[in-house]
């Protein structure tokens, strides 16, 4: 049988793949001859290697990242190293001589305070200062410095400043001196805001020293705007909120600061503050004042009358203290108001509001709205705990929810305005902490926000002149004050 010759094309492509695959096995064999100089004792005897254009950019880029990373490495090193403590070098300078008369003077000003008990470590070991906390006693004060109640008794029986030492309250200041045996060598406090009293202990008996310390008032000047609250504003104006609380008071009577006070509403005021020593110790009193609301113009000037009676009075000598407080509790919001008829919200009935509802937190305290005398004081129907009080002959005020009552109210009591009754609650047919108040006249209801109060007594005419030559200086500084703030404004 003859054979079928192959075809062309197949021997072609069969020439190809033997071409390919003796290319491949001269590679292989060039590759791992090179292989074989690579060792590195060989080097020296074998000729250099040759590099090509990619294997000199291959190195170059591995040096250059050689390079970089030890420029930031060290940098990255200090970075995460905690720094080391400053070295601080303390040198002691030579201070310049004093002259006799300053020695002298000095040291007499130095020996004063020492003798008043106001410089520690003189006349013996330091003072030790406490600062009474609430619930405290002299007992306990005396325990917690390891004195013994013997102590404590040879003060009582010496009646140390008439007793008043021991009419302690939280955040007064006492300073305990004691011996090197431990024992009480002196005691100090202070009586008041400028008496500090210095007691000395010694074998002969207990001596006190009386220090007067003098008191400075210093006059601020503040003017604030409303954008919140007048507490904010009083804040931006750098007064306290006890300063801002006394700013409300003043200008209470006129202004009801729970439904009254307005954006863009505008005060300023005059007041001081009284300084010990050079420190501040405490808020003093509002001096003179205006207060724009709702576009109408309010002054208030503190004035102590011949009896010794302070008050606030307008600018023309009126007095600003009505009969009647306008709101009873401070600061809350109105949540339902006097009405004919209204949905009960726990009854679920149409039902007469004689009254208005200020709802409050829980505690917050309620002042009787004028001069009275307690009518009822306990629990009434829906009113929870109420206080009914009798102004005179023709006027009452009630006030009901109370969570409970002041301390020591009771049944035919009379109060002041102002006075402390008792506090917001829910008792009662109450959804929530609120004052319910009624005010009533010859026993109708009238509705506490409108109703026309009867007006106080004007100042009398030799008061008058007195008055206004203390205030006319104050009212123009108040007015150029406003000017300037106005001419800022533009």
């Amino acid at each position: 049988m003859n054979e079928t010759p192959a075809a062309p094309h197949s021997n072609r492509r069969a020439g190809r793949r033997l071409a390919l695959r003796r290319r491949a096995l001269r590679k292989h064999f060039q590759f791992y001859s090179k292989c074989k100089s690579w060792a590195l004792a060989q080097n020296a005897a074998i000729s250099p290697i040759s590099w090509r254009r990619e294997h000199w950019v291959l190195a170059s880029v591995v040096v250059a990242l050689t390079v970089i990373v030890g420029m930031v490495m060290p940098t990255w090193a200090n970075a995460m190293r905690r720094e080391e403590a400053p070295s601080i070098t303390t040198l002691a300078l030579p201070l310049p001589a004093l002259s006799a008369d300053q020695t002298s003077a000095g040291d007499r000003a130095l020996a004063g305070l020492a003798a008043a008990g106001m410089v520690p470590g003189m006349d013996g070991d330091e003072w030790k200062i406490v600062i009474v906390r609430a619930g405290q006693s002299l007992a306990d004060i005396f325990h917690e410095q390891g004195l013994s109640p013997t102590e404590l008794q040879r003060l009582v029986d010496a009646k140390v400043d008439n007793g008043a030492f021991r009419r302690i309250h939280p955040g007064d200041e006492f300073a305990f001196r004691k011996t090197g045996e431990g024992r009480l060598a002196a005691l100090r406090f202070d009586r008041d805001d400028h008496t500090r009293v210095v007691v000395r202990i010694d074998a002969d008996g207990v001596n006190s020293e009386i220090a007067e310390r003098a008191l400075e008032r210093r006059v601020h000047v503040a003017h604030g705007t409303i954008k919140s609250s007048l507490f904010e504003a009083g804040d931006s104006a750098g007064m306290t909120d006890s300063m801002t609380l006394k700013l409300a008071q003043a200008f209470g009577y006129d202004i009801d600061f729970a439904q009254d006070l307005r954006v863009g509403d505008t005060f300023t005021v005059i007041y001081n503050d009284v300084y010990r020593e050079g420190e501040r110790l405490r808020d003093g009193d509002i001096l003179g004042a205006t207060f724009i609301n709702g576009g109408r113009r309010f002054t208030a000037f503190r004035y102590e009358d011949a009896d010794g009676t302070v008050s606030f009075y307008s600018e023309d000598g009126r007095p600003l203290k009505t009969s009647f407080l306008r709101t009873p509790v401070e600061f809350t919001r109105i949540s339902s108001r006097f009405s004919a008829g209204r949905m009960h919200p726990v009854l679920g009935k149409m039902r007469a509001h004689k009254g208005v509802d200020y709802a409050a937190p829980t505690g917050t305290p309620i002042y009787a709205a004028g001069d009275a005398k307690v009518e009822f004081r306990g629990v009434k129907n829906g009113f929870g705990n109420v206080v009914i009080l009798q102004h005179g002959g023709q006027y009452s005020t009630v006030y009901g929810h109370m969570s409970r009552f002041a301390a020591g109210l009771s049944n035919g009591q009379r109060v002041r305005q102002g006075q402390l009754i008792g506090y917001v609650g829910s008792t009662g047919l109450a959804t929530g902490p609120h004052l319910h108040y009624e005010f009533r006249i010859n026993g109708q209801h009238r509705d506490p926000l409108s109703v026309t109060l009867p007006k106080p007594e004007p100042l009398p005419a030799t008061e008058l002149v007195k008055f206004r030559q203390l205030t006319q200086p104050m009212l123009a500084q108040l007015k150029r004050y406003e000017d300037s703030r106005l001419a800022l404004a533009r």
